[in-house]
């Protein structure tokens, strides 16, 4: 199953509104703005998009929008983010069905981690009753899966085509690319060394920051591409102290205020994530503006 990604893949938040049902005409002006900017692909219901709280239905509300909006210009990729192989199954089967052209599955990890064969298992399992590729999004701190079960999986099962290595390890993604699996793509999720990443031999990235910020990631890739490090360094610079000022428990509502400052609208979060203080939000503005980064 051939599928091309690569590049700038940002993770779109799930805008609720006040009565914490999908607000899917939010959802769709977010997929417009990341569009028109040029990204290479989007995901949704991912840990940006509060996968792990979504029913199946808001899953596939959230995904069908999102596939509507995009309307072919960019690959979607819908995540699952649950807790065994049969309630993934079920939801990748009901969002195979909005037309998503793959999916973002974490392994299991509450409360034991699989081993290497039963995790190999696992994802062929998925692709194959999906119908669908799959990306292994390895992002649980206390579950990762070892950089040599990443790269058998990924060789050994043909239609998981990537990974995306999450979880702050640069390290994890040092030696997953050192392996350079032949059967997918591994992309960077470490979002305070994306350039780093990039330099190491990152295929992409899909992170938190890709969202807040596109105007910079997309000019930072480009730049990498052309070979102008300096470039690829300032923007760097201007990227760190964004993504400083998102990361912390409630990083999804800190997210959704990043976006309200800049005039977007990435709608309410769900309980019980913490609301955004006053504090974070200055940090927040503080930082956007050092960034160069257009505030409403």
């Amino acid at each position: 199953m051939s599928l091309e990604l690569h590049g700038i893949i940002p993770p779109l938040v799930s805008p609720f509104t006040a009565d914490e049902e999908p607000d899917l005409a939010a959802l769709r002006a977010e997929v417009r703005y990341h569009v028109d900017l040029g990204v290479h692909g989007l995901c949704v219901t991912g840990s940006t998009g509060d996968g792990q709280m979504l029913s199946l239905e808001d899953s596939v509300a959230i995904a069908r929008t999102a596939v509507q909006e995009a309307a072919g210009r960019v690959p979607v990729i819908a995540g699952i983010i649950r807790d065994s192989t049969k309630e993934v199954v079920r939801y990748g089967r009901e969002i195979a069905a909005t037309g998503v052209d793959a999916l973002q599955v974490t392994p299991v990890h509450y409360l034991f981690q699989p081993d290497e064969e039963t995790t190999l298992r696992y994802y062929r399992r998925i692709a194959d009753e999906t119908g669908l590729p799959v990306v292994i999004y390895n992002v649980i701190p206390y579950a990762l899966i070892p950089a040599t079960t990443v790269a058998r999986v990924l060789d050994e099962v043909p239609n998981v085509i990537g990974v995306k290595q999450s979880g702050g390890n640069i390290h994890q993604l040092a030696d997953l690319l050192r392996l350079a699996p032949e059967g997918g793509k591994v992309f960077t999720a470490v979002d305070d060394l994306l350039y780093p990443s990039y330099l190491l031999g990152a295929q992409g990235a899909i992170s938190a920051t890709l969202t807040v910020v596109p105007e910079l990631c997309l000019a930072q890739w480009d730049a990498v591409q052309r070979g102008d490090h300096a470039a690829a360094l300032e923007l760097h610079n201007k990227q760190l102290p964004v993504w400083r000022a998102i990361d912390g428990p409630n990083m999804t509502a800190r997210i959704k205020t990043a976006l309200a400052l800049q005039g977007r609208n990435g709608g309410h979060s769900l309980s019980p994530l913490t609301p955004v203080s006053d504090a974070e939000r200055e940090a927040l503005r503080a930082a956007l503006v050092a960034a160069d980064v257009k505030l409403a």
